[in-house]
């Protein structure tokens, strides 16, 4: 099974500083859902691993959420994608939770749900969370620039070992160049 998990908001979408509310204001990144299609045509099932605290903020709920992601996957299907699911936190960053990126709650549920190992699947994101995620899940971080992601690499402690990208588009060319390992 080839998997990829990809952050949400700075990967596939502008993100907000003041966090994308509603469906009205998700906005992707030119050649993002493109790449997702891509990847898609080429065997990947594509899932999401993000954060979602505006939901813990009152700021917006799972319904939106849900619009939001009915309106990604509209775009995808035109193209013929898909994201195969959405793991997110909805919690408020105070809660401690175990699934708030950088926690790899999330990925160890999408691993038991799948009854696959997250061992070197590409996990996209764009900032130190997905990172940090991504190695404690045994996972095989790749970085963006876009959204948060040259911030992200500006920090001190910014592990070397992680593959840096453009944009999405650009880890969809380096993979499907690259033959997959069965």
């Amino acid at each position: 099974m080839n998997l990829i998990l990809l952050d949400r908001d700075g990967v596939i979408n502008h993100d907000a500083a003041d966090y994308v509310k509603s469906a009205d204001e998700w906005r992707p990144i030119e050649g993002s859902l493109e790449a997702v299609a891509q990847l898609c045509h080429a065997g990947y099932r594509v899932y999401i691993i993000s954060n979602q605290s505006g939901i813990g903020r009152g700021l917006f709920g799972v319904e939106t959420l849900g619009e939001i992601q009915a309106r990604m996957q509209g775009l995808l299907h035109a193209l013929g994608g898909r994201i195969e699911g959405l793991f997110f936190c909805p919690h408020h960053p105070d809660e401690k939770c175990r699934c708030r990126k950088p926690a790899d709650g999330l990925l160890q549920d999408l691993s038991q749900r799948l009854g696959a190992s997250l061992k070197d699947v590409p996990f996209v994101g764009d900032t130190m969370k997905d990172v940090q995620a991504a190695k404690t899940a045994g996972a095989r971080p790749l970085l963006v620039r876009t959204g948060r992601g040259e911030e992200t690499l500006r920090q001190p402690d910014f592990p070397g070992d992680v593959e840096v990208f453009d944009d999405l588009a650009a880890v969809a060319d380096a993979l499907l160049a690259t033959p997959r390992r069965r």
